[in-house]
């Protein structure tokens, strides 16, 4: 199939531009908060522990927000391409050229909540469970945001729905994007609302936020076996790709937190 003409571009204003990237990032975040927010205001789904409130919510928007920025930027400068921005530190900071880690962002949004809720005396792993729970929706949009900029294509592939990418030569190639966009956020986000919601697993803090890491690190290894690895860096040994060595331990630890949780002790009612 011919690659659909879509300017990367949405719209130009002298030096301002907005961009499907940049617009997927601001609708994510903004979709996330929101669906947070829904959450911690639903009384069934919750039992007697504490759990942030709406206004906290509203606050830790700016912190998520810039733990998903320099995390994601750092993470990769320095799993993808250290050398290069070693040679070049001024580009390191020129995130509108793109280049962006999910495992960093990752980790610069733990370190952001850790932060947080230690700044407001929040139960840390209910605000990651909720943060788990609303995450999937950023990642769909940033996906699709890759698909539309015509980067991080799949293999070369012969099945019907197969792109020929601008830039990936004339072979039809997989779109590992929308594969992942389905993987990463439809899927991953129907398997934890039905755990928050039919099976109430909010209630055992930190089930969901392992769940979460689990599911990322299972969808994000299935489609590395589609996706071309970066070009400077491809594959470390056989099959093995910087994605799927950076997805282990996720999966590993979020087995490890589904396990503690759900072995965990329920929290006391208050008096």
């Amino acid at each position: 199939m011919p690659f659909p003409a879509i300017d990367p571009v949405i719209v130009e204003v002298g030096p301002f531009a907005l961009r499907w990237y940049a617009l997927a990032y601001i609708v994510g975040i903004i979709l996330a908060w929101r669906y947070m927010r829904r959450l911690v205001l639903n009384e069934h789904l919750w039992s007697t522990q504490t759990r942030p409130t709406p206004v906290d919510i509203d606050d830790f928007v700016l912190w998520g927000t810039l733990g998903i920025i320099i995390g994601g930027r750092l993470g990769y400068v320095l799993f993808y391409n250290p050398a290069y921005y070693f040679a070049n530190p001024g580009e390191a900071l020129a995130v509108w050229t793109g280049g962006m880690s999910f495992h960093g962002g990752f980790a610069g949004t733990v370190i952001a909540m850790i932060l947080f809720a230690w700044k407001r005396g929040l139960p840390l792993w209910t605000l990651f469970d909720l943060a788990g729970c609303a995450a999937p929706i950023g990642l769909f949009f940033g996906r699709i945001a890759n698909f539309i900029n015509a980067e991080l294509w799949g293999r070369p592939a012969d099945v019907p729905w197969a792109f020929v990418f601008p830039g990936a030569g004339p072979e039809p190639r997989h779109p590992s994007q929308l594969y992942e966009a389905a993987l990463e956020g439809v899927v991953l986000f129907l398997a934890l609302r039905i755990l928050s919601h039919r099976f109430k697993l909010l209630q055992k803090p930190g089930f969901l936020a392992g769940a979460f890491a689990f599911g990322y690190g299972i969808a994000r290894t299935i489609a590395e076996f589609y996706r071309v690895p970066d070009a400077h860096i491809g594959y470390l040994s056989g099959f093995l790709t910087m994605g799927i060595l950076l997805s282990v331990p996720m999966i590993l630890a979020g087995l490890a937190a589904m396990i503690w949780a759900s072995r965990r002790k329920s929290e006391a009612p208050a008096n």
